[in-house]
């Protein structure tokens, strides 16, 4: 094992990272990625935008609410309020970086509404390409500033602590499959992404198995809202993976939801019908899928004719499938999107590790409580990865020797197929952890999840492992639904559980034994 030392250490060549890293400059910073940089990141896939605050007529104090009423009563109020503040700027900051936001014809950013949002407030690029033009732009600036220096192809296995302080990384080179390196650094920033992979359908590229959620926590650190999956309503139901996503700004446009029969049946749910919450609508268009009555996005009337111009992106997702948008509905169907828990943080990226700090997806922040308002989490990514950068400081060190793109060939780095212990792990979680859950289906995911720690001793599964876990008895714990969490024996919001959840591993594993010996 060869040793090297570096000034900063960025996990992760998504948004979150990327933004970090370019906000350090000219600081010396290392960014390690198993994939090549913006290709393994859902950032890449987000297709409708970032909430901000900018038009006419709409506030911060908007925004906040509409975060806080999202979130299902848990939401950090002060954490929502210096996310949506910082809002204006980070878009600034994202327009210098080359994002090229869509304007309207007086040169003001053009925007547009999404569901649970009173105003419109998503600023996008040409309808719903905002995720892959933002990553775009950042790969481009990162490649054009000499302190930063992408090594890809780089799998994290392990946070290295010393007297409960990070002090550098173990990673395994050749995406996860070659040689494994350490290197040095009293400062270590996660940016991994989510846990969408864990689930059989998913939205999230492959690299989104919430394995720095995992390292962080076999490394001690303190997690939060880990029971809090937000599956998305409206992924193509296609058979493909990962789904391809219709974005919610669609329905934002006036698409409907519709059964075989042609019934609208969110009408019956959710007074605001096909803008009812995400949690709201993907409980809905899974009870008309698992029913039989299938479930459509019909986008005939309120799209038409200007689909492929006003979302390029989804519209070539259609017609890939054999389906024509313009003139018949698209088949929809839920799938993991995003998570609200994730590797406990204050309000500037540190976690409970000294000289461990973690921005992005892979976080709670509580910004989002129980359920994240559309379009929060580019904004969560930027806004307190930026603050990270704030905190640690651009320091005074000079950087040695070539910072440049680490030597790896990128075509070699595509995903490597699921194992089976991968693809049990991901049928058991869309099975017991999914849209809606029960005590009963999920002692059974968790008796999987022993099943496979037992039979499993790689290092990055084991960090997959200790996700799983931690949202398994995270679930199993929180006994009412809320937000993205639906039990169907515990119904209803319950006062008692108005807060949020923090645990350690050691804490789920001994919570473990205590649930299997009441089972």
């Amino acid at each position: 094992m060869s040793i090297q030392t570096d000034p900063v250490i960025i996990i992760g060549g998504g948004l979150a990272g990327l933004f970090c890293a370019l906000k350090l400059a000219p600081r010396p910073v290392t960014v390690l990625a198993a994939a090549p940089i913006g290709r393994g990141a859902s950032s890449a896939w987000a297709q409708a935008g970032i909430a901000a605050a900018v038009s006419e007529g709409d506030t911060m104090e908007k925004h906040v609410a509409d975060t806080v009423a999202a979130g299902d009563g848990i939401v950090d109020e002060g954490i929502a309020r210096l996310m949506a503040s910082e809002a204006a700027a980070r878009v600034h900051d994202l327009l210098e970086y080359g994002v090229p936001f869509d304007r309207d014809l007086e040169g003001r950013l053009q925007v547009s509404r999404e569901a649970a949002h009173s105003e419109s407030r998503i600023v996008r690029v040409r309808g719903d390409m905002a995720g892959r033009a933002i990553m775009q732009a950042l790969v481009k600036t990162v490649e054009d500033t000499p302190s930063i220096r992408v090594m890809e192809g780089y799998v994290v296995e392990n946070i290295v602590t010393e007297n409960g302080a990070a002090t550098g990384v173990i990673a395994r080179s050749e995406a996860g499959r070659g040689k494994q390196i350490r290197l040095a650094s009293r400062i270590v920033v996660i940016a991994t992404g989510g846990i969408g992979h864990l689930y059989a359908v998913t939205t999230n590229p492959s690299e989104a198995r919430g394995e720095g959620i995992g390292m962080a926590a076999r490394a001690g650190a303190m997690m939060a809202d880990m029971e809090f999956v937000q599956f998305h309503p409206t992924a193509l139901n296609v058979d493909k993976d990962p789904a391809p996503l219709a974005t919610e700004a669609l329905r934002g446009h006036g698409a409907t939801l519709i059964n075989r029969a042609g019934e609208r049946f969110m009408l019956k749910i959710d007074p605001d019908a096909e803008l009812a919450p995400r949690d709201v609508v993907a409980r809905g268009i899974f009870a008309e899928v698992t029913s039989g009555r299938g479930a459509w996005l019909d986008c005939t009337k309120a799209v038409g004719a200007t689909f492929a111009e006003e979302f390029p992106t989804v519209y070539k997702y259609c017609r890939d499938a054999g389906i024509d948008p313009v003139v018949e509905p698209i088949p929809v169907v839920p799938a993991a999107h995003y998570f609200m828990g994730g590797i406990l943080t204050d309000q500037d990226g540190r976690t409970s590790i000294d000289g461990l700090w973690a921005c992005g997806e892979c976080t709670s922040t509580g910004a989002h409580g129980a359920n994240r308002l559309a379009s929060n989490s580019l904004l969560e990514a930027v806004v307190f990865s930026a603050r990270i950068a704030a905190k640690i400081g651009k320091g005074d060190e000079k950087h040695d020797g070539d910072w440049s793109r680490g030597s790896v060939d990128r075509d070699d780095l595509q995903p490597e197929p699921d194992t089976a212990a991968m693809s049990t792990l991901r049928q058991m979680m869309s099975a017991s952890f999914g849209v809606i859950r029960d005590r009963e289906g999920m002692l059974q995911g968790l008796k999987t999840i022993l099943e496979l720690e037992r039979a499993n001793r790689d290092a990055a599964f084991r960090n997959v492992l200790a996700t799983a876990k931690l949202v398994a008895v995270s679930a199993l714990r929180r006994e009412e639904s809320r937000g993205g969490h639906f039990r169907t024996d515990f119904p209803e919001k319950r006062k008692q559980w108005q807060h949020r959840t923090f645990l350690t591993l050691s804490d789920a594993t001994s919570t473990v034994d205590e649930i299997m010996e009441l089972a």
